[in-house]
């Protein structure tokens, strides 16, 4: 297992996801598991090209914060 460290609103995105998944489910999906699923939805949808050509142009054409700055603005405390 490795561990990394993410933001808090993307810890409670990703807890809210692991339910909402485990409500479709019926049966428990860990918080591992539902980025697991993110992430194989993520690989299925890029391997379209269509849908993959249009997310790298939309990506290439969204202003993006720099690492440090998503850091900055997204670790806000939640309440």
């Amino acid at each position: 297992m490795k561990t990394i460290e993410i933001p808090e609103i993307v810890y409670a995105d990703l807890a809210t996801i692991s339910k909402e998944l485990s409500k479709v489910a019926k049966k428990p999906i860990s918080m591992p598991m539902a980025l697991y699923l993110l992430i194989s939805v993520y690989r299925a949808h890029m391997s379209e090209p269509c849908a993959r050509d249009a997310f790298n142009q939309k990506l290439a054409n969204t202003p993006m914060m720099s690492p440090e700055e998503f850091q900055e603005t997204s670790d806000v405390p939640m309440g």
